[in-house]
């Protein structure tokens, strides 16, 4: 598990991913276009999950699912 300290939506947060999956966040960031932090806050303010680690991760599977290739 890796933990990073983010600043999302004006407060600061920990998060602890994976290696692979911080990856995922990574590519998914750079297909959109997007700094992560802003991909991340982009989950963070439309996730189902009352978990935003859970959520990152879906959200992680749901690129490779769809085929994207970064």
């Amino acid at each position: 598990m890796q933990k990073r300290s983010l600043s999302i939506a004006g407060h600061r947060t920990s998060i602890a991913l994976e290696r692979e999956f911080w990856e995922g966040l990574e590519a998914l960031a750079v297909h959109r276009n997007l700094p992560l932090t802003a991909l991340i806050r982009e989950i963070d303010e439309t996730r189902q999950s009352a978990n935003l680690s859970s959520s990152l991760r879906i959200a992680v599977l749901e690129f490779y699912r769809n085929g994207v290739k970064a």
